[in-house]
């Protein structure tokens, strides 16, 4: 049925493609390379292994990453509407993974505040 209203807010969580997410989050650069993530068993959601880029995902779900070099642990906010600058994509997660541990020497910024003190 043509001119049909999409659902009142607030009825459901909105839902969107887990390729689509991870790319409007800007965890991967393209959505192909989300696509191909998902389809080669590097993508969770709530600890269960998703195999189709097609998942949705929602609010409150559980999203981990294994990347080349780290694994990301996002917990869904909201669905994104566009690919757009990095602090509006922030704003879709919450990143739950540790912070990993600083280099030995290299200096942080409470560090920073303590050295200039510690002069005396």
């Amino acid at each position: 049925m043509p001119g049909t209203a999409p659902p009142p807010a607030g009825s459901e969580p909105a839902r969107q493609r887990l390729d689509k997410w991870l790319w409007f989050t800007r965890v991967v650069k393209t959505r192909s390379l989300a696509a191909r993530l998902v389809t080669e068993g590097h993508v969770r959601i709530n600890s269960v292994r998703v195999e189709t880029a097609s998942k949705s995902v929602k609010p409150g779900d559980v999203v981990t990453v294994a990347l080349e070099r780290h694994v990301r642990v996002l917990k869904v906010l909201a669905g994104g509407e566009r690919r757009g600058p990095a602090p509006e994509a922030q704003t879709l997660y919450e990143d739950l993974a540790p912070r990993p541990p600083r280099a030995a020497g290299s200096p942080g910024p409470e560090d920073a505040a303590e050295g200039e003190e510690a002069d005396d």
